[in-house]
């Protein structure tokens, strides 16, 4: 944060500068310094920018990655349940009629 008040200064000094005459020459390299000062900052935004979507994109992978697993583990206790379902459940219905015409 220093860097960056410290070279908006320097722009706002060379903007000055420049507002209050001087001989071309001076005028000339005030104007490189502040590209080269835009530049930078230009680069240094571009970089924080990557980093931000570096960031959001390894957010991204692990929430997918977290999903993934919870889907995973529901998958595995409704299995589960199905098979646990399957094995108590008996079938009692036992034939209780009788053929009375023998």
């Amino acid at each position: 944060m220093k860097k960056v008040i410290a070279l908006s200064t320097l722009l706002a000094l060379g903007a000055l500068g420049m507002a209050c005459g001087g001989d071309a020459t001076s005028n000339n390299s005030v104007a490189n310094a502040n590209r080269a000062v835009a530049n930078a900052m230009n680069a240094a935004a571009n970089a924080a920018n990557a980093a931000a979507n570096a960031a959001q994109s390894a957010a991204n992978n692990l929430a997918n990655a977290a999903n993934s697993a919870a889907n995973s583990m529901g998958n595995a206790s409704n299995a589960a349940a199905n098979a646990a379902n399957r094995g108590t459940n008996t079938n009692a219905n036992a034939n209780t009629h009788s053929n009375t015409n023998k």
